[in-house]
């Protein structure tokens, strides 16, 4: 559905990634019990943001990055996907 899906300018297209069915110790969570994943893959972004004076501010992440965001953030497009702006981004996981 949002295959050609290209954001406007500071928001970023995100994928979450797929909840955790057990806790590091070996806990199997309930799916009443499990909550939204905060972390995604960048499927695409925007051109950046302008300042004042027009000055185009390139964006800080790009496509495929791995990021943390806000936990009330965005605009959820599915259960899966949504659009942010890169404010609301708190930080790249890297491997």
């Amino acid at each position: 559905m949002f295959k050609n899906f290209q954001p406007l300018s500071d928001r970023i297209f995100l994928k979450r990634l797929e909840n955790q069915n057990k806790t590091e110790g070996g806990i199997i969570i309930p799916d009443t019990a499990k909550e939204k994943v905060q972390t995604a893959e960048v499927v695409a972004t925007g051109p950046g943001r302008t300042n004042e004076q027009g000055t185009l501010i390139p964006m800080t992440v790009k496509k495929g990055d791995l990021v943390y965001f806000s936990k009330y953030s965005g605009t959820e497009v599915d259960d899966n996907h949504l659009i942010v702006r890169e404010d609301d981004i708190l930080g790249i996981i890297t491997k």
